[in-house]
């Protein structure tokens, strides 16, 4: 049994042109979703997948209706394969029931194989790089007496700055003028903005299966501080709440941020896609 799924990515595109193709092509069944693809959530291909049977085909018209990403991609047909039942994508002209079609999908892995290597790379190097220059990810911990007699001795020197006191000790400003400043001295007033956080975590490879894992230890760890706030329990987009001093504090919360979720998920043989975008301007890490 041929079984087709259609997507449209705005509310400007209708679903008639893949719709006619598939009913062309044979589907005895067609699944529909009609959502932005940034959206982690596809009901429509959900009950596709639930649908289908041993022996069945699932037809597309389009391979990017399928998966919006090569991995993505991927990991679906792999599903299928596993669960014996066929892909076919109209445009492209490919069909995994045929030699020719698996061996195309082999190729594709293979690809995506070499995409996650060199993500694990460039994760890895800015990680060493972040540890070199003495970010470790976490949040900071709590001075120690030592550190505190050191840093108000800096502080009393006229020459020195409140940046370079922070560099010297590897704190934040807000631990400064927490534990450090000089009594009496108030720190800078303090502001708040939200951010928007797009949010995806993959397996290094097919044989781990920590990426769930991950993202609870991200969300508790990492995200919670912010005020985290998201659409729905299975939602990749996230609203976080960040309090800052000036433009160098939001920009190194944001950059120990990403750090430590990359680290997280380095722990675990995974990876981490992230964009971080401050809501109301066209300001984006």
């Amino acid at each position: 049994m041929l079984i087709g799924y259609e997507r449209v990515s705005t509310d400007d595109q209708n679903l008639a042109l893949q719709h006619d193709a598939l009913q062309a092509a044979g589907c005895d069944k067609i699944f529909s979703d009609k959502l932005s693809g940034v959206k982690a959530d596809r009901p429509g291909l959900q009950q596709a997948l639930n649908y289908v049977r041993p022996g069945d085909t699932l037809v597309v018209w389009r391979l990017d209706r399928l998966g919006r990403s090569l991995k993505d991609l991927i990991a679906l047909v792999e599903d299928l394969e596993r669960r014996q039942i066929g892909f076919r994508s109209l445009q492209e002209s490919i069909d995994t029931t045929t030699s020719g079609g698996k061996l195309i999908f082999h190729v594709f892995g293979a690809l995506a194989e070499f995409e996650r290597n060199l993500i694990r790379e460039r994760t890895q190097a800015g990680l060493q790089a972040a540890r070199a220059r003495g970010r470790t990810g976490g949040r900071r911990q709590k001075l120690t007496p030592e550190q505190i007699a050191i840093g108000r001795s800096l502080a009393s020197d006229p020459n020195r700055t409140v940046t370079s006191i922070c560099e010297h000790l590897e704190i934040s400003r807000p631990t400064f003028y927490r534990y450090i400043s000089p009594k009496g001295e108030r720190a800078p007033t303090t502001q708040t903005t939200q951010v928007h956080l797009w949010l995806r975590v993959e397996n290094n490879n097919k044989f781990v299966r920590h990426k769930n894992k991950v993202r609870e230890t991200i969300e508790r760890v990492c995200l919670s501080r912010y005020r985290m706030r998201k659409q729905h329990q299975d939602s990749w987009e996230y609203e976080l709440t960040i309090t800052y001093q000036d433009d160098q504090d939001l920009n190194q919360q944001v950059e120990d941020l990403l750090d430590e979720m990359h680290a997280q998920a380095d722990l675990e043989d995974c990876f981490i896609e992230a964009d971080v975008t401050e809501m109301g301007t066209e300001r984006s890490w």
